[in-house]
C-alpha cells in the first residue's frame, strides 16, 4: 500500500485532505497528516485517515515519518520546506508543495535529478494557478503564430459578496501577517511598453487599474514585487508589457495607503509600552505633537477630506478608541494586524472568494489593431473550511500528488507548473470542481 505523508494541516489544507482521501479508496493509497496541533488534523480527516502530532525539527521523528512515505506533501510555511526537502533527498522522496522555490531549494536540482526524484512547487493559487492558465493562453496564442505584445495577470483572495459587510470590503481570508507586509522588501519592478519600471513601496497603493469582471463587478489591483522574473517562467521574453499584480475592491488600497505613510506597516523594530497602549495612541505615535484630537490630527497630516469614504473605513476599525492593543513588545506591523484580526475576521458563516483575472493582446495578422484577450477565474467557498482559498490551493496540489503516485507525471528535479504535461491535466481535472475560466476576446 502506497503512503501519502502530509505535513500542515492548516486552513489551506482541507481540500487537499478530502480529494486524497476519496482518491485513496481507489488506488488503495495510506495517507498520514501530521501537525503540530494534533486538534486541526482531527478536524480535516477521516478513517482511516491517520493523525499524527508531527515536529518538523524532531529530526528523529521527521526522518521516520519522510522515509515510511512515498511521497511527501509540504503546507508548511515556505521557510520551512528545505528542511523537510533534504530529508526527502536523504531517503529518496518526491515532494510537493504550493510555495514559491526559495533559491536554496532551487539549488538542489541537479541531487534531486540525480535521484530521479521530483520537487514540484508553486502548485496553489497563487502561485500555481495562475502559472497553469497563464500558460494555457500563452502557448496557445504562440502556437497560432501570433506575436504577444502585452501580457497582464492579477489575483486576489477576497470576501465573497454575500459575506462583504464591512467598508473596507475586506476580510482576512488567509495569512494576515502577509497582508500587512504585503509590498514590502523593494520596489515593485515590470515591463510597460518595453520601459523598465518601479514603484517604491511609498507609492505603490497609489499606483492601481481598474478591472471589471463580468458578474462581480470592479476591481483594483496593485502591482507584485517583481513581475520581471515572470519573463522567463513563461517564456515571454520580448514582450514589451509584462505585468503582475493583486485585487482588492476599489478604494481598498487608497484607505491602506494612510497606513503605510504613517509607518503603521513597520515590522523592524519593536514599540514601547505596547501592552497598555491605546488604538488612539498608537495612532497618536505617528503624529505631530499638538493639543487637537488625534482624529483630526489625522485628517489634516494625511489630507483627508471630512466627506472621504477613508474615514468611514478608519472609524469602522474603531482606531480612535480607548481599547487596549495589550500586546508585549511588539512592531507597528504587529500592532496593526492585531487591530484588524479582530475587525476583518471571518465569521462562520462567512465565505471567501478567490478572484484571477489574465489579460493578452497579441498581433494577428490582418488585423488593423490587437486583439485584447481576457481570462478570469471567480471561485466561491463552501463554509468556513472548504472555503475558496482552501479550494485553489489544495485541489491543484491534490490532482498533481494523484498524478504523480500513479505515473502521469515522469519529470525529474525542483519544477513548477509551467509545463503542458503538468497544466492541461490539472487545469482540465479542476474544472471537475467548478474552478473554470471565462474567456473573452475583442
Amino acid at each position: 500500500m502506497k503512503k501519502i505523508f502530509i505535513i500542515g494541516a492548516g486552513r489551506s489544507s482541507a481540500t487537499l485532505i478530502r480529494y486524497l482521501e476519496e482518491q485513496a479508496s481507489t488506488y488503495g493509497w495510506e495517507i498520514t497528516v501530521g501537525d503540530q496541533d494534533i486538534n486541526l488534523v482531527k478536524e480535516k480527516i477521516t478513517p482511516p485517515t491517520r493523525a499524527l502530532v508531527f515536529d518538523v525539527f524532531d529530526e528523529q521523528q521527521r526522518n521516520l515519518e519522510i522515509e515510511q512515505a512515498d511521497i511527501v506533501v509540504s503546507m508548511l510555511p515556505a521557510r520551512l520546506h528545505q528542511v523537510v526537502a533534504l530529508a526527502c533527498l536523504k531517503f529518496g522522496k518526491s515532494l510537493l508543495t504550493a510555495s514559491y522555490v526559495s533559491d536554496e531549494l532551487n539549488g538542489l536540482d541537479a541531487e534531486v535529478k540525480a535521484k530521479g526524484l521530483l520537487f514540484l512547487n508553486e502548485m496553489g493559487v497563487d502561485p500555481g494557478i495562475d502559472h497553469m492558465s497563464a500558460m494555457r493562453l500563452i502557448d496557445r496564442v504562440k502556437n497560432e503564430g501570433h506575436a504577444i505584445t502585452d501580457f497582464e495577470s492579477f489575483t486576489g483572495g477576497l470576501v465573497a459578496p454575500e459575506s462583504d459587510n464591512n467598508p473596507w470590503n475586506y476580510k482576512f481570508t488567509w495569512n494576515p501577517r502577509n497582508v500587512v507586509v504585503a509590498g514590502q522588501g523593494g520596489p515593485a519592478k515590470f515591463l510597460q511598453e518595453g520601459k523598465y519600471k518601479y514603484i517604491p513601496y511609498n507609492r505603490l497603493f497609489r499606483r492601481t487599474e481598474v478591472i471589471d469582471i463580468e458578474g462581480f463587478g470592479k476591481f483594483e489591483g496593485y502591482a507584485n514585487r517583481d513581475s520581471l522574473k515572470y519573463i522567463d517562467k513563461y517564456n515571454l521574453q520580448g514582450v514589451p508589457t509584462v505585468y503582475r499584480g493583486t485585487l482588492r475592491r476599489p478604494g481598498y488600497c487608497r484607505a491602506w495607503d494612510i497606513f503605510v505613510q504613517l509607518g503603521a506597516t513597520d515590522d523592524t523594530y519593536f514599540m514601547e509600552n505596547t501592552e497598555n497602549m491605546t488604538y488612539k495612541e498608537f495612532i497618536n505615535s505617528f503624529l505631530y505633537y499638538a493639543e487637537a484630537s488625534v482624529r483630526l490630527k489625522l485628517y489634516h497630516y494625511m489630507h483627508i477630506d471630512q466627506d472621504s469614504d477613508i474615514i468611514d473605513k478608519l472609524e469602522f476599525l474603531e482606531l480612535f478608541s480607548d481599547k487596549k492593543i495589550g500586546l508585549k513588545r511588539a512592531t507597528p506591523a504587529q500592532i496593526l494586524e492585531h487591530i484588524l484580526s479582530e475587525k476583518w475576521k471571518m465569521e462562520p458563516e462567512d465565505k471567501d472568494m478567490v478572484v484571477m483575472w489574465h489579460k493578452l493582446l497579441y498581433n494577428r495578422n490582418g488585423d488593423a489593431h490587437p486583439v485584447k484577450m481576457t481570462s478570469s477565474m471567480v471561485v466561491l467557498g463552501e463554509d468556513s473550511v472548504h472555503t475558496a482559498m482552501s479550494k485553489t490551493v489544495g485541489l491543484p496540489l491534490a490532482i498533481a500528488t494523484k498524478m504523480v503516485m500513479t505515473g502521469q507525471i515522469a519529470l525529474t528535479g525542483v519544477h513548477i507548473p509551467n509545463r503542458k504535461e503538468i497544466y492541461e491535466p490539472v487545469l482540465n481535472e479542476l474544472e471537475d470542481y467548478g474552478i473554470t475560466f471565462v474567456e473573452k476576446e475583442e
